[in-house]
């Protein structure tokens, strides 16, 4: 039988059919030269194999029938099953010979992350919908992230996401990767194309987590398409918010002084050639995840950038989007402040996600008990843009939240959709008012509201 946990640097490693397209590429990049993490991956054999031995595959078949009562019982009982059940002995004992080789390098910490065989693919990314688990250090916490890594395949959210696919948890499986952490004095994402026919970067200081899950704004770095250095716009810090219901109160995090760059030109140069050769590799636009390490940058993640044709027109009724400069943007040491868009309305400036140009009801959402009150064709505006807003996006006409970046989970979701979005807006929950009619740039990065003197939308 073929080994069910492999080092990644193993040629065979290469295969998406066994250890899914995360991982393929991962050990692909590292074939090609380019820095990786390195350390093993077990195969969609060994969630197969542990399905097996627990006698969920009768349950697994059962729950076929997506969105469905019998459904979610039956994916609640993997789930718990894939939580709880015994391990394999087969299986436990290959995933324990690469942890402990892991841990035999001196590593301080590993991580455990998802490698699913539909993930990472052209049409269905799966950004931000599966399971990772940074800083584990026991042999037990390594256990218990495989098993929620595999349980994480029948969680609601994968479900609703595999049905808007024609999937379901049955027809696929899942991989893992066991890799040690970086050291990671910055950390984000990018781009090898952005809509200026340029690349782009998103950074924030320590592990890149708050930027793929839109718990920040990052600093944003834009290059041209040969790599070299453009511009640069600083990030802001997070909050945090409970239910503001029950009397939570607001956790800020303080931001980041301006002058606080993550990235310098030269280490932005070298990620930039790193997603180029990452395009030669994938045949096509990539989305990168990346950390810089003590030895320099290091490549977490690639996957195919889908790249839809954007819409001639504005479908606000404004007609061609203007230019950025002529839309008066007013740049100062705390990001981009409030525009006055001609000839009437009011504008605010984010980082540009999503694709193209929406336009509909701005519906204010302070907290996650709001949600049920966003209408189809609305526009959401949000604080945090997380990936647990993605089961939104089939029903909104666009995104706004004030943090979040071009290159978090939701944005790569968004993108896949053709829905418009733009994050990092200072106070849009504020500023934006609730109902009014919205238009969303999201090539531009712009959002404005407001209306002719003859009372009609924009």
């Amino acid at each position: 039988m073929a080994s069910l946990v492999i080092p990644l640097s193993a040629p065979e490693a290469n295969d998406a059919g066994r250890f899914g397209s995360k991982a393929a590429t991962l050990a692909a990049l590292a074939h090609a030269g380019l820095p990786t993490p390195g350390g093993w991956c077990a195969a969609a054999d060994a969630y197969g194999a542990q399905v097996a031995a627990l006698g969920l595959d009768p349950c697994a078949q059962a729950g076929a029938e997506p969105q469905s009562a019998e459904s979610r019982r039956h994916a609640l009982e993997m789930r718990l099953g894939l939580l709880e059940g015994a391990l394999a002995p087969a299986v436990r004992d290959a995933l324990l010979v690469a942890w402990r080789a892991l841990r035999a390098d001196g590593r301080a910490a590993g991580a455990v992350r998802s490698s699913a065989l539909v993930e990472d693919l052209r049409d269905a990314s799966y950004a931000g919908q599966f399971e990772s688990y940074l800083g584990l250090e026991s042999e037990e916490d390594f256990i218990t992230a495989v098993r929620a890594c595999w349980a994480a395949l029948w969680s609601p959210r994968v479900c609703r996401y595999m049905a808007g696919h024609g999937m379901h948890p049955s027809r696929t499986a899942m991989a893992v990767m066991i890799q040690p952490v970086i050291a990671a004095r910055a950390a984000g994402g990018g781009l090898s194309r952005d809509g200026e026919g340029g690349m782009l970067l998103t950074a924030t200081p320590g592990l890149g987590g708050p930027v793929a899950q839109g718990a920040v704004v990052p600093e944003r770095v834009v290059l041209d398409g040969a790599g070299a250095w453009l511009r640069s716009e600083p990030g802001r810090g997070g909050h945090r918010q409970g239910c503001i219901h029950d009397g939570a109160a607001e956790r800020a995090a303080p931001p980041a002084p301006a002058s606080a760059a993550c990235l310098a030109p030269a280490q932005a140069a070298e990620l930039g050639a790193m997603m180029r050769r990452a395009e030669a590799i994938l045949g096509g636009p990539v989305e990168i995840e990346w950390a810089l390490g003590e030895a320099g940058p290091v490549l977490l993640q690639a996957r195919p950038l889908r790249i839809l044709p954007a819409p001639p027109r504005d479908p606000a009724g404004a007609g061609p989007v203007e230019p950025a400069e002529r839309l008066g943007e007013a740049q100062t040491e705390h990001g981009r402040e409030a525009l006055e868009i001609r000839p009437h309305g009011t504008g605010l400036r984010g980082q540009p996600a999503g694709s193209g140009w929406g336009a509909g009801r701005a519906c204010v959402v302070n907290c996650e008990c709001e949600l049920s009150r966003v209408a189809p064709g609305d526009v959401l505006v949000t604080r945090v843009a997380g990936p647990a807003l993605s089961s939104m996006l089939s029903r909104v006409a666009g995104v706004v939240a004030e943090l979040g970046g071009s290159t978090s989970h939701l944005a790569a979701l968004a993108r896949e959709r053709g829905i418009p979005m733009v994050l990092g807006v200072p106070d849009a929950t504020r500023r934006i008012p609730d109902g009014a009619r919205v238009a969303v740039d999201g090539m531009a990065g712009l959002v404005r509201w407001g209306g002719a003197p003859d009372g009609s939308a924009i």
